[in-house]
C-alpha cells in the first residue's frame, strides 16, 4: 500500500516515523511545501530501513508524488503554542487545509482515497476537508478523541492497577476543550467500572472523576508546555487508524467522521475497517453526558460557521 503524508513538521515526520516502523507499507511519500525538509526526512527515514522494515520513501514537494495514495493524511498547519487552545488555531489552519484537499483530490482516485485529518481544530477540519473533497464522511477522518481515550486508559488504569488495555473506556465528543469522559459505559474487562471497584473494594469518588477529567483535558497543555510540542501519542495514534484500515480490523476506536444525524463531525465509537468509519455508535450514557455531548456539538457548530 501506497500512503502520503502531507506536513512533516514535529507530528508529520512522528507519524511517518511510527508508520515506517510496523511495516504496514511498502510506499510512503513525504510531502512538504519546503523540498529541503521533505528530502531530508525521506533520507534520514531512509537510511533507517537497514534497521526494520525496508520501505520505499519518496520526498516530494509536488502533488503529482501523492498519485497513486490509497491514503493521505494531512498532518500540516500551526501547532498549538504554549497558552493557546485547539480552536485558536482555526483560521490559519482552516486556509491551510482549503489550499491542500482540493490539490489532494486532483492527485488520487475520489473513488478510493481515505484522507485522515490530524489538524487542528481537529473536528471542524474533518467537515472542512469533507465538504471540499466531496467524498463520503465514511472516507473523510480524524484521529478524534483516540488520544484523548488512550489518556483516559492509561491514566484510570494507573488508580485501578490494571493495564490499560484492560480499560474499555472513551472520551467523546470534541477533541479540545469540551469532551466529554463517557463513565457511563466504562468497563475494566467485561465488568462496569463500578462493579469493577466494589468487588475489589476500590474508592473512586466524583472528586476523583473530576481530577481524572481535569488531567485527560489538559494533558495536551502540560506536555506543550514542557516540550513545545505534542507528537509521540497522536502518532501513536494514527499509526493505529491506519492499522486498523489497511488490515480491515473493523474495531471500535473515537474517530471523528460527520455524524449522520447532526452533520457535525466529532468523535463516537465507530466501527473502522478497510472502507473507512463504516458504523457509528451511539454509546450508553448519564443524562449529564448526553448534555454535554450537545454542548460539543453547538460548539463545533458554531466555530465551523466560523470559518
Amino acid at each position: 500500500m501506497k500512503i502520503s503524508i502531507i506536513g512533516l513538521g514535529s507530528v508529520g515526520s512522528a507519524v511517518a516515523t511510527a508508520i515506517k516502523n510496523t511495516g504496514l507499507v511498502h510506499e510512503m511519500v513525504l510531502f512538504d511545501r519546503d523540498g529541503v525538509r521533505s528530502a531530508a526526512a525521506a533520507a534520514d527515514l531512509g537510511h533507517a530501513s537497514a534497521f526494520s522494515f525496508d520501505v520505499k520513501i519518496t520526498a516530494a514537494n509536488s502533488y503529482r508524488e501523492i498519485r497513486g495514495s490509497e491514503i493521505v493524511v494531512i498532518a500540516a498547519g500551526a501547532n498549538q503554542k504554549p497558552g493557546q487552545t485547539r480552536t485558536d488555531l482555526l483560521s490559519a489552519n482552516s486556509n491551510v487545509i482549503r489550499d491542500i484537499i482540493p490539490r489532494v483530490m486532483a492527485n488520487t482516485d475520489p473513488k478510493t482515497v481515505k484522507i485522515i485529518i490530524v489538524t487542528n481544530p481537529l473536528d471542524v477540519m474533518v467537515m472542512l476537508a469533507r465538504d471540499l473533497s466531496g467524498l463520503p464522511s465514511a472516507r473523510v477522518i480524524g484521529t478524534g478523541t483516540m488520544l484523548d481515550s488512550a489518556r483516559l486508559r492509561t491514566i484510570l488504569a494507573r488508580q485501578l492497577s490494571v493495564s490499560p488495555m484492560s480499560i474499555n473506556a472513551y472520551v467523546l465528543g470534541e477533541h479540545g476543550d469540551s469532551s466529554v469522559v463517557n463513565w457511563e459505559s466504562a468497563c475494566v474487562g467485561a465488568i462496569p467500572l463500578n462493579d469493577f471497584c466494589k468487588s475489589m473494594k476500590l474508592s473512586l469518588p466524583q472528586t476523583t472523576r473530576r481530577t481524572i477529567e481535569h488531567r485527560v483535558h489538559n494533558a495536551a497543555y502540560e506536555i506543550i508546555m514542557g516540550r513545545g510540542a505534542t507528537w509521540d501519542g497522536i502518532a501513536a495514534a494514527v499509526n493505529d487508524l491506519l492499522r486498523c484500515i489497511i488490515n480491515d480490523e473493523k474495531r471500535i476506536l473515537t474517530v471523528s467522521t460527520c455524524a449522520p444525524k447532526t452533520n457535525v463531525a466529532m468523535s463516537l465509537p465507530t466501527i473502522v475497517g478497510r472502507d473507512g468509519a463504516i458504523s457509528v455508535l451511539l454509546p450508553r450514557m448519564s443524562q449529564s453526558e448526553k448534555t454535554s455531548l450537545q454542548k460539543c456539538v453547538r460548539i463545533i457548530k458554531k466555530n465551523y460557521n466560523n470559518i
